[in-house]
């Protein structure tokens, strides 16, 4: 980045010189486009009605609540799918609409549409499927549907097939290539959040809402923040809008199912910030999906009842904790396994199989072995003959097309740029595993290896990291893919006690360093073993990002270190 661009990013925004380098980093530059960033106003959503199919969807769903048809909305499994699902009933429920909803298990009826779906059609007698999160490579069955005389419309975010379209009445999905949409990263929370608000239009018979839909679109915000954030797609355009302005309708919700699982998260009457919605809601969320049923979730949130809720929130924690336990013990033999693969020239991804790793599970295990290596991952769970996996993928690396290259060894799969799902034969691994290495490495073709690189955002005394400054940097929440959290490096600190090992495994580092008068606390989570590296008086050079700590209602600013050095400072590229 350029002095003179940093510069002037100071000057026309009113920021420190390290502020303005973490907006430089990003791609930022001095104007309006910045200023709407950190402004993140709910004028700069953009307008619905520029979303592929979104009149026609809004029609015809129009057309059913004049006629009291059924309807039936066809969810997902993980959060974006749950959230969007709830999102959707609670716009009907207040609409006075005949609706019934339906989330595939995962175990059983696997991904998107499929037989389960017609079924759940003939049992409620619905004549209009709106799907979230999915459906845009269902033809077959959206297909049957209308052989049935039941319309569909598709809400989804996943990269169209390659072939023909489902014969829905609609397909609002900003990535369909003939869209003209501005943005086309949001999440199937955010596209279903959009048809709520041209369904609203639709029914005010004017751009701007009524005031009850109005206050339902505020309201609903929060869902899409939690969607917006666990599926990890950018942060940066509407979806900082999106989920900043959902965070802050979070925090102040009065929905029964959304304060119980705040409740159980520890989280109730917090400020809240993405890290809060991506390590402890979305986690409580998914368990109901990953190792039994989603449905749990759905109930949790559409519940009126406060004890029911409560229940339903307790149960979610209970597996939540079921699912660390498994996660565990995957991760550490996927992360044994990778071990075998550590050339990234020859394995640019990362293809990992085990049997009984449990399908639930996979994608989270291959975001930790993504974390480890910072390679993309595919980990696959085999059950006899198939196996089922999810990818994983790093900034700038498109994973799905990656999979694109293999396409003849899956028995199906999909996804976008950042994470994708399969489903193969447990006989393909070898050959999955050498044909997708092969597509990565022409993907990599000419890029600079940036294998085991830590970016830095620049160098800062550590006596110069307080308050003052974190106000500036909570300005850029929240944090996600394309707008990373700050990295820092301050030179020449003191440990100001001696470290202590924490967990029950006593992987973890807890410090408190020192520069001047400044003394915080660090955390190095996972460095467990680097303990002996520290002591007292020695100078140590730290890589760190910041953030506030609650604890028994103090509110403090911690360090969370990436890495660490002692002796003679490091060089820095």
């Amino acid at each position: 980045m350029q002095p003179a661009q940093v510069g002037e990013l100071q000057r026309r925004h009113g920021v420190p010189e390290i502020v303005g380098r973490f907006l430089a980093a990003r791609g930022h530059q001095a104007g309006d486009a910045t200023t709407r960033h950190l402004e993140a106003s709910l004028h700069t959503l953009h307008h619905p009605g520029a979303l592929p199919g979104i009149e026609a969807a809004s029609d015809r769903i129009a057309q059913a609540l004049e006629r009291r048809e059924t309807i039936l909305v066809h969810g997902d499994y993980d959060v974006d799918g749950v959230t969007g699902t709830v999102l959707l009933m609670r716009l009907f429920a207040l609409l006075g609409a005949q609706a019934r909803w339906h989330i595939p298990h995962r175990l059983t009826d696997g991904y998107s549409f499929g037989l389960h779906s017609l079924e759940k059609v003939r049992e409620c007698g619905a004549s209009l499927v709106i799907s979230v999160d999915n459906g845009t490579a269902a033809g077959t069955t959206i297909a049957a549907l209308r052989e049935r005389g039941v319309d569909t419309i598709v809400t989804d975010h996943h990269e169209p097939p390659l072939g023909a379209l489902p014969p829905a009445v609609a397909i609002v999905n900003p990535k369909l290539h003939d869209s003209l949409y501005p943005f086309r990263e949001l999440c199937g929370a955010g596209v279903a959040f959009k048809l709520a608000w041209g369904v609203a239009q639709r029914i005010s018979g004017a751009r701007r809402v009524r005031d009850d839909l109005r206050t339902f679109l505020a309201d609903a915000m929060s869902y899409v923040a939690i969607a917006t954030v666990c599926d990890v797609v950018p942060l940066v355009d509407e979806n900082r809008v999106l989920a900043r302005r959902g965070l802050r309708a979070l925090e102040a919700t009065t929905n029964v199912g959304l304060r119980a699982l705040l409740e159980a998260s520890g989280l109730r009457g917090e400020a809240l910030v993405a890290e809060d919605v991506g390590f402890k809601l979305g986690p409580r969320l998914n368990a109901a999906g990953r190792l039994a049923s989603a449905a749990l979730a759905v109930e949790m949130l559409l519940s009126e009842d406060g004890e029911q809720a409560r229940a339903l929130a307790s149960e979610l924690d209970g597996l939540n904790e079921e699912r660390r336990r498994i996660e565990a013990q995957i991760t550490a033999a996927a992360l044994e396994q990778a071990r075998h693969y550590e050339d990234p020239q020859e394995h640019p991804v990362l293809v990992l199989a085990g049997a009984d790793w449990h399908p639930g599970v996979v994608g989270i295990v291959a975001s930790r072995v993504v974390t480890r290596f910072r390679r993309p991952a595919l980990v696959i769970g085999l059950e006899g003959e198939r196996g089922r996996g999810s990818a994983r993928s790093v900034d700038g690396f498109d994973v799905l097309e990656a999979l694109h290259g293999a396409s003849h060894l899956f028995e199906r799969y999909g996804g976008h740029a950042q994470a994708a799902g399969c489903e193969v034969q447990a006989g393909r691994i070898d050959e999955l595993r050498s044909t997708v290495c092969a597509k990565a490495r022409a993907m990599n073709a000419g890029r600079a290896a940036t294998e085991n690189a830590l970016w830095i955002d620049g160098q800062l005394p550590l006596a110069h990291m307080g308050p003052e400054l974190m106000a500036y940097i909570d300005r850029l929440e929240p944090f996600g893919a394309l707008n990373e959290k700050p990295v820092l490096c301050s030179l020449d600190v003191r440990l100001a006690e001696p470290a202590r090992l924490l967990g029950a495994d006593r992987t973890h580092l807890a410090l408190r360093v020192r520069h001047g008068e400044r003394v915080l606390k660090a955390m190095a989570f996972g460095m467990g073993a680097r303990a002996g590296e520290l002591a007292l008086g020695a100078p140590l050079h730290i890589v760190y990002t910041p953030r506030w700590n609650t604890f028994r209602g103090e509110r403090n600013l911690e360090l969370v270190l990436h890495d660490f050095a002692v002796g003679a400072p490091p060089a820095l590229n």
